[in-house]
């Protein structure tokens, strides 16, 4: 499977984006091919899909090697600072930004720096990654001094049966964005929105879903991305 999951999402983002008053353009799919096979990934590519994302630095590496050259790779989970130099290379976006010894790893080095999103524990939950909200200008700004793009913000919230309970958390991390990016400039991302509640973050602006169990069938959620 891949193709026929891609398809099936990509239509509902598309109702969901019109449904929101958005332009469907302005929201990317970042199909979260952790535990899918290499065939799955290469049948959404072959349907014209370019945009994955992983959370190992192992597999984002070999992929990056063994995949077509095209692929857009997103880095999505929480990244230990001496896997930098195998994420950074092959990396168009580093949605995981936590902390602030993490942002002095990627910028280091020769080479480009992919833009990052600062990852935002929204809800402030004691066993989830993410800078706490008041705590995410200070994080922007040591990322900005550093001389990297800071792209948007990254959540996870709080699982749960209802989509509509994320709702609130949504809201807030796109709150806090317009907050941040009126005082530093930028921050146009929202990377929030997994299978089971991306139409409520289109709702609520998210611009990057990620998304892989409604995909790759048999995927199970995680807490970066499903």
């Amino acid at each position: 499977m891949g193709a026929e999951g891609l398809k099936r999402i990509l239509d509902r983002v598309h109702a969901a984006c019109l449904a929101s008053g958005r332009d469907p353009t302005g929201v990317t799919l970042v199909a979260v091919s952790k535990t899918a096979t290499d065939d799955q990934v290469l049948a959404a590519y072959a349907a014209g899909h370019r945009d994955f994302g992983e959370n190992r630095a192992p597999d984002i590496e070999r992929r990056s090697q063994d995949l077509p050259g095209d692929i857009r790779w997103h880095f999505i989970g929480r990244l230990q600072g001496n896997k930098v130099n195998r994420v950074r290379p092959v990396s168009r976006l580093l949605h995981s930004l936590d902390r602030h010894d993490l942002a002095r790893y990627w910028a280091r080095g020769e080479g480009p720096h992919p833009p990052v999103l600062v990852q935002v524990n929204i809800a402030e939950e004691p066993q989830k990654a993410g800078v706490m909200p008041d705590d995410a200008a200070g994080l922007v700004a040591h990322c900005l001094e550093l001389g990297l793009e800071v792209a948007g913000l990254m959540t996870m919230p709080p699982l749960t049966a209802d989509p509509e309970g994320s709702r609130p958390h949504f809201s807030g991390l796109s709150q806090l964005r317009d907050t941040l990016s009126a005082r530093f400039g930028g921050l146009g991302h929202l990377s929030m929105g997994m299978t089971d509640d991306f139409e409520v973050a289109i709702a609520e602006g998210a611009t990057l879903l990620r998304i892989g169990r409604a995909i790759f069938d048999g995927v199970p959620q995680a807490e970066t991305g499903d």
